[in-house]
């Protein structure tokens, strides 16, 4: 059972590990110990997320989201297996953390008559700087 918060929580049942051995080149361990967790957690069926949190959390999953409506990760970052399962859970709770925050709608504004003025008249200024460089035009009448 993973704890998200004070409401939140995951049951065992919403989540499937497996352990595989790592990737990567061959040691004296390698071959024989498996330390790479792969968590599987099934978040379209999750009876404690709803629909608008789904929805963050496909966004934030991004390509650890399956078709089948589950997110996958895999970690195999130290040779302790319980450490790799804990540091899996770890994501997948700051990931469920990260979808239950709604975020605020960017309200379009507009640029102040001042600013607007400001910078037109850096504009012309500039463009009279540089027309005074070039060479005086020999004209005559």
């Amino acid at each position: 059972m993973i704890r998200i918060n004070d409401q939140i929580t995951i049951q065992d049942w919403e989540i499937v590990e497996t352990f595989d051995r790592p990737s990567g080149s061959g040691g004296q361990r390698t071959n024989k110990v498996a330390t790479k967790v792969t968590l599987r957690f099934f978040a379209q069926q999750s009876p404690h997320l709803n629909d608008s949190v789904k929805v963050r959390l496909k966004k934030i999953a991004g390509t650890k989201w399956n078709v089948d409506g589950s997110i996958v990760l895999q970690v195999d970052e130290t040779r302790s297996q319980i450490r790799n399962r804990e540091i899996a859970q770890q994501r997948l709770g700051d990931m469920i953390k990260k979808a239950l925050v709604v975020q605020k709608r960017r309200r379009p504004t507009k640029p102040t008559y001042g600013s607007v003025r400001r910078r037109l008249d850096a504009k012309s200024n500039r463009s009279s700087i540089k027309s005074m460089r070039s060479k005086p035009s020999t004209d005559v009448d």
